[in-house]
């Protein structure tokens, strides 16, 4: 279960760190670029929410397995908080954003991936006129913190693996 949790939290860290990476050249771009080139995480960058969630569930399990007296079982919890907060960061920052960018680049999904974006949690989506740089900017550093989280998250299995042996 410690490769199995371990691997899916390394999966779901290639996109994330792989978007903080994007940052000072995303950055420079002006609006009509910044949104053409947000079309293009659309579909691939979504395969690794299949990851994230199921990170999430495999760590939830891991700490389940885990002797609560060891410190494994604290590196787990560690792993556990890391990867939740990734989605909090998501559903709270960037999916809303989401909506936005794929109607500004007039990105083509499928019924799935349609369904998907259009899913607004507690009914908030970002659009209309909405300042883009504002938009950019919180979408941006959102990454970065996620990709910070599951950092965490991955180290914290890797620690957990190697003071339990």
């Amino acid at each position: 279960m410690q490769i199995l949790a371990t691997t899916l939290v390394a999966i779901a860290m290639a996109p994330a760190v792989a978007h903080a990476l994007e940052f000072p050249g995303k950055m420079r771009l002006n609006r009509e670029d910044y949104i053409a080139v947000q079309g293009i995480y659309y579909p691939g960058f979504t395969v690794a929410g299949i990851a994230e969630a199921a990170g999430l569930l495999a760590v939830i399990v891991l700490l389940f397995l885990t002797p609560r007296e060891t410190t494994a079982f604290w590196l787990t919890l560690a792993a556990m908080f890391g990867i939740l907060g990734m989605q909090i960061v998501y559903w709270t920052l960037i999916h809303p954003n989401n909506q936005f960018w794929l109607q500004s680049a007039n990105a083509s999904l499928g019924n799935t991936g349609g369904s998907f974006f259009a899913f607004a949690p507690a009914g908030r989506t970002e659009g209309g006129h909405a300042d883009w740089t504002h938009l950019r900017d919180r979408w941006e550093y959102s990454h970065i913190a996620r990709a910070g989280l599951v950092f965490v998250s991955f180290v914290s299995l890797l620690l957990a693996i190697v003071v339990e042996n």
